[in-house]
């Protein structure tokens, strides 16, 4: 039951991480510019979560923990997406998202490496269809090398991110680990907001919008996120992450009437096997507790 929770926490993540770029969309239309919004994203988002811990009369994290946890923040989360947009002014936006969805395969390989995870034949199936899936949801064109490695590049960071909050979520809560990262990303990110310029939202629809990508695309896709991951470990996460850019498509096609083309729905479609593949495996694995030896040989231990 705990890896069913997990698999339920992951999915959470990826449909509330696929409204950010639809809230990011209406932030920028009144007024807000990259550093500012993600200044403001990842503060308010550490100030919410600081209210949290409060009232949960949980600590920070000390030593190491505390270590990593912010530069999981300072240099994950703000490597990752300053790579990323950076990366679709040298090449396409369908190009670029491909690149990143690349990710899952990273943390597969990285997982096997350092966290001697073994990758059973469902995961493998289910790897090969999210990755596809993500090629043809993403529509990718072409783009200047520059682009391509930026691109490989924040796919790289966020495999490392996976990787590390891998560890250190054995030793943290969500709530805690989410305010040190939100609250790293966010010093650096105001930083930079200041050396460029702030750029504040001109109407109410923009607070409004800002509000949104706090609360639905930051606090709770990244504790969930946190949540899952310290149940089902990073490849499961990863993979089942994918579903992202389906809600994002689905979105855009509601709201601002993006069209749908066949190779869209069949990337989508896809993406869902997969996750509906590496569900069953967890429904599978969860039933029999009482018998380590029917296990697959994946099984964490």
């Amino acid at each position: 039951m705990n890896r069913i929770i997990g698999v339920i926490l992951i999915v959470i993540s990826a449909a509330s991480f696929g409204t950010l770029a639809i809230f990011g969309r209406y932030a920028y239309a009144a007024g807000l510019d990259i550093f500012t919004l993600l200044f403001l994203r990842f503060t308010f988002s550490a100030l919410l979560m600081a209210v949290l811990l409060i009232f949960r009369r949980e600590s920070l994290p000390r030593g190491g923990t505390f270590g990593r946890l912010v530069g999981m923040g300072a240099l994950g989360y703000v490597g990752q997406s300053f790579s990323y947009l950076t990366a679709i002014k040298y090449a396409s936006a369908g190009l670029v998202a491909l690149l990143l969805y690349l990710y899952p395969t990273i943390v597969a390989v990285l997982s096997t490496i350092f966290l001697k995870e073994k990758i059973n034949r469902v995961k493998i199936i289910a790897l090969g269809l999210a990755t596809l899936g993500a090629a043809l949801t993403a529509n990718p064109q072409g783009g200047q090398w520059t682009g391509i490695l930026l691109a490989l590049s924040a796919a790289a960071i966020y495999s490392v991110y996976i990787i590390v909050g891998t560890g250190v979520m054995q030793q943290v809560s969500a709530v805690q680990s989410s305010t040190v990262i939100f609250a790293a990303a966010g010093i650096v990110y105001g930083a930079l907001t200041a050396i460029n310029g702030p750029h504040w939202p001109v109407t109410s629809a923009g607070w409004l919008a800002l509000a949104a990508v706090t609360l639905i695309a930051t606090v709770i896709p990244v504790a969930t996120f946190l949540a899952g991951l310290k149940r089902i470990g990073p490849t499961d996460a990863s993979m089942l992450s994918t579903l992202e850019p389906v809600v994002t498509v689905l979105l855009a096609a509601l709201l601002f009437g993006e069209a749908l083309p066949p190779v869209t729905l069949l990337g989508g479609g896809l993406i869902l096997a997969a996750v509906l593949l590496l569900t069953r495996g967890e429904l599978r694995q969860s039933r029999t507790p009482e018998h380590p030896q029917t296990l697959p040989p994946s099984s964490p231990s």
